[in-house]
């Protein structure tokens, strides 16, 4: 049986200055990436802020897909804004300017039917909020949580307290260094997972994500792609994908978590190949079944590798 993902984050809009060209008034934010990833394998209950400029019709193709948005609050004030510029290679980017907006007084208010919520998606705000979050779930199976630099400087005491009560912890190879104050990431996880998280998976961009758990240590790897669009929401898109596969799926076993990874990186991948989440909208249960096979194509040996006698 399906079970809901609770998604909570940001929606937003971007200017994004690409080496191939300037878009303005892109749809965006970590909670609008994750939910539209999620909601290709389960069923998403999304909590937000929108300002009056927020499109309607985003909203509605959400619900197409099967999310609630009745956590969606409409405030009065413009959405929340980012803008950045990405260098030639897309492998990094400048944030040029960031207006909060009504996410400045966003509270999370989780409406009651949401509270059973088994599987929660904690998306990249303050770590107070995500602590808001989880004294309203009431007996969540899987709590992943995103975080930032930004909050691993700023807010160290409450991201201690959020990782105390978090399953899952997802940040990238950067992040986790910071947050360790440790070089190698595999004894990076090893302290990151003292503090709380029994699981903790390490995006490394184009180089896949390490998934960290009890069992030891799990790789999968990025899908190669001849062109790369637009990077801005594939780590959302990754942990929204995650979640998704495991609400599906109603269960925690190493298997569906090892699965829920390469679901991850697939949605990943579909949602570089356009500029915002138009193109991860476009993308079918036909289109992901084909992307796993071919993912699947990338590690398969064909049995056991043994040596030439």
């Amino acid at each position: 049986m399906k079970h809901h993902a609770l998604i909570v984050g940001s929606l937003a809009f971007d200017d994004l200055e690409m080496p191939s060209g300037t878009f303005n008034d892109v749809v965006g934010g970590a909670a609008t990436y994750s939910s539209i990833a999620a909601s290709l394998l389960a069923p998403v209950r999304l909590v937000g802020v929108v300002g009056h400029d927020f499109p309607e019709a985003v909203l509605d193709d959400l619900r197409r897909r099967g999310a609630d948005t009745a956590g969606v609050e409409r405030a009065d004030g413009k959405t929340f804004r980012w803008r950045g510029r990405y260098s030639d290679d897309l492998s990094s980017r400048t944030t040029l300017d960031t207006q909060l907006n009504v996410f400045a007084d966003f509270r999370p208010k989780i409406p009651k039917s949401f509270c059973d919520s088994e599987i929660v998606l904690l998306g990249n705000i303050h770590p107070a909020l995500q602590l808001e979050v989880l004294a309203q779930v009431a007996k969540p199976r899987l709590v992943v949580c995103d975080t930032m630099n930004f909050w691993i400087t700023g807010e160290p005491k409450l991201l201690g307290d959020v990782l105390k009560k978090v399953d899952l912890l997802v940040i990238n190879d950067e992040e986790a260094r910071q947050l360790s104050g440790i070089h190698n990431l595999v004894k990076a996880a090893a302290d990151i997972r003292k503090r709380g998280p029994s699981r903790l998976i390490v995006k490394r961009g184009e180089h896949g994500a390490l998934y960290f758990d009890d069992a030891g240590v799990f790789f999968a790897p990025a899908y190669p792609l001849e062109d790369v669009v637009d990077p801005t929401g594939a780590g959302d898109s990754f942990a929204g994908g995650l979640v998704g596969y495991v609400a599906r799926m109603g269960t925690l076993d190493h298997p569906v978590m090892r699965r829920a990874m390469y679901f991850g990186c697939a949605l990943g991948s579909f949602c570089v190949e356009g500029v915002g989440p138009r193109r991860l909208l476009d993308v079918t249960q036909s289109d992901l079944k084909k992307r796993m096979g071919q993912f699947m194509g990338l590690v398969e040996t064909g049995g056991i590798v043994e040596l030439p006698a």
